[in-house]
């Protein structure tokens, strides 16, 4: 009975070198949509604002609802429960997730983003931006340097989606 076995087997592994080429080499379907990394609540791509036009669009207001899209500039190396995406060439917006109910990998730099959620106006104490400062791995002398609170937009994100 094994060699029957045996050669029912080699005979089934044998048929698919019979297969026409095309049946047996498959490749997988590129979908950009499947290359997408989707952080919190989903994010799609519609109706969505260059980062740079939400300082207009918040402009007067207290607080908006957003779908923004820019470029991560820096990501807190801690845990990645903060990142902070240029809005202009001297200005960033620090973004964080909403009840720290999710977080983003610390190697986004560089990285296109688009997320949805809450912006509005903030001032952030001297004490906040050390701390950010350190989670951002800045050398001592640059936490030392901030010595004023400054304004800045910040953003509470529902969802983040990397492209």
């Amino acid at each position: 009975m094994k060699p029957a076995l045996f050669l029912f087997a080699l005979l089934f592994s044998a048929s698919g070198c019979l297969l026409p080429a095309t049946a047996q080499i498959t490749s997988p379907v590129k979908d950009k949509t499947a290359q997408l990394k989707q952080f919190g609540r989903p994010v799609s791509a519609t109706t969505v604002i260059p980062a740079a036009q939400l300082p207009l669009v918040l402009a007067g207001k207290d607080s908006v609802q957003a779908k923004v899209a820019g470029v991560v500039q820096d990501v807190c190396q801690v845990k990645g429960c903060w990142m902070d995406v240029k809005l202009t060439n001297d200005t960033r917006m620090k973004v964080r997730f909403r009840d720290y109910g999710f977080f983003v990998p610390k190697n986004l730099n560089g990285k296109e983003v688009v997320f949805e959620g809450t912006a509005y106006q903030e001032v952030i104490s001297v004490a906040d931006q050390q701390h950010y400062m350190k989670d951002a791995g800045k050398s001592p002398a640059e936490i030392k340097a901030i010595v004023q609170p400054k304004k800045e937009i910040t953003f509470v994100a529902d969802g983040v989606q990397v492209r």
